[in-house]
């Protein structure tokens, strides 16, 4: 009795140290959303909430109400979605983003079996937050142009991969009943592949086009060379089908033309995204900063400036963000049994803006190209030296990040030259 007493008299330190009133454990679902709250030494409390924004809405009302605009601490098993873009708009609510796989782990320690149920995962959050809240770091939104940056930033990255999917379809779809055609398109993933598919999407159809009518058609998609225009005509007149049976012909094209249309829809879509993308950008606070990096590009340098966000006590080290984006690799101790190995649990989309930038950066920043070539020289393969470049790449944008100062590349091979760096003498 005695300890159940000091735990609760510490627990009210606590929450009075920080002012929190109260925490929950909030468990969302596609239709219903199961919540254990606890108040100081009260009582657990156990309810559900419809998914409707008016519900979810009228819920945080009472608990300002019932709380009088102290803070509210909230366990939640995502990081983005439907129920936190409500939440966040609330001053008073602090939300604990946990992630899944270490509420699973949680869940096993007390649940061998693996067995999963809403409520009882709504109270395992709730004993996360209340128990161990000082080892968890509170989500602080971003500014609201920050949070459209990176979200912008994420679903353009999306199209990009419909995009590459849908011009891979066509090509294998091409290649199966109308091969010429790739040479004949240019670029699948343009919009002069798309017209022309759309007009003719088998050998026949363009056999039957005029000449001229296929040289205007070249000349509106700006194909200025005559040399090009008139071989390609010369190629269509002379072709051979490689196959003339109806049965693959027809049904073939007939997807050809569906997934050309879908395609132009999402090349048109990719340049909206890009013009906003770069109307937010050139109001971004850091555009100087990650602009100056060699290769970032109109591309890359958002997606940095989004993966950095702009709060500067979000990320107090390098090492974090290392971490946190899965560059930095994992170490596993057991006994005298050591292993590094890949970090797989992390947001994929900030890894892959790093890994991609590091990937851009070695045809444009002389040492970056000599470190890459010295990780292949010992052995690593494309990705893995790619990696351990991000991970460079990272302690250097770190501190430009949070200096507000661009990058120089003058001044680190300057710094390099002084330590004496291998890599300098790799390229001077």
């Amino acid at each position: 009795m005695g300890q159940v007493c000091l735990k609760r008299k510490e627990l009210n330190q606590t929450m009075q140290q920080q002012d929190i009133a109260a925490f929950i454990g909030l468990d969302w679902a596609d239709k219903t959303h199961s919540i254990h709250l606890q108040a100081g030494h009260g009582k657990r409390e156990h309810s559900t909430l419809e998914q409707k924004p008016e519900v979810l809405h009228e819920w945080v009302a009472q608990l300002r109400q019932r709380f009088q605009g102290r803070k509210v601490a909230i366990a939640i098993e995502q990081r983005k979605g439907a129920v936190v873009h409500a939440l966040m708009m609330y001053d008073f609510i602090v939300l604990y983003p946990i992630n899944p796989k270490a509420l699973a782990r949680f869940r096993e320690a007390f649940r061998t079996s693996g067995a999963k149920d809403d409520p009882n995962d709504s109270e395992l959050l709730l004993d996360l937050v209340l128990n161990h809240h000082e080892r968890l770091r509170a989500w602080i939104p971003d500014s609201t142009e920050a949070r459209k940056l990176q979200l912008l930033c994420e679903q353009r990255r999306k199209m990009v991969n419909h995009r590459v999917a849908l011009t891979n379809r066509i090509t294998s779809l091409l290649k199966q009943y109308f091969p010429q055609a790739l040479d004949w398109v240019g670029d699948v993933a343009c919009i002069q592949a798309c017209d022309f598919l759309s007009n003719w999407s088998t050998l026949t159809a363009v056999q039957r086009a005029r000449q001229d009518t296929l040289r205007e058609f070249y000349r509106a998609h700006n194909c200025r060379k005559a040399s090009v225009i008139e071989e390609r005509i010369g190629q269509i007149k002379a072709a051979v089908p490689l196959t003339s049976d109806p049965a693959i012909v027809e049904p073939l094209s007939l997807c050809v033309q569906t997934y050309a249309g879908q395609l132009r829809l999402l090349i048109r879509a990719i340049q909206d995204f890009d013009d906003r993308i770069a109307t937010t950008f050139a109001l971004h606070p850091d555009r100087d900063v990650f602009d100056s990096f060699p290769g970032a590009g109109p591309v890359g340098a958002p997606r940095l400036a989004a993966a950095f966000g702009t709060d500067r006590s979000r990320w107090q080290s390098a090492v974090e963000i290392q971490s946190h984006s899965g560059i930095a690799p994992v170490t596993k101790r057991s006994g005298q049994s050591v292993s590094i190995q890949h970090r797989l649990a992390c947001p994929k989309f900030i890894k892959q803006t790093f890994h991609e930038f590091s990937d851009q950066s070695i045809r444009f920043c002389a040492w970056a190209r000599a470190y890459y070539d010295q990780m292949r020289d010992r052995g690593k393969d494309h990705h893995a030296a790619l990696r351990a470049l991000a991970y460079k790449w990272i302690r250097i944008l770190f501190r430009c990040w949070k200096d507000r100062k661009p990058y120089d590349d003058a001044k680190y091979l300057h710094a390099l030259r002084q330590h004496g760096s291998e890599l300098v003498k790799d390229f001077c």
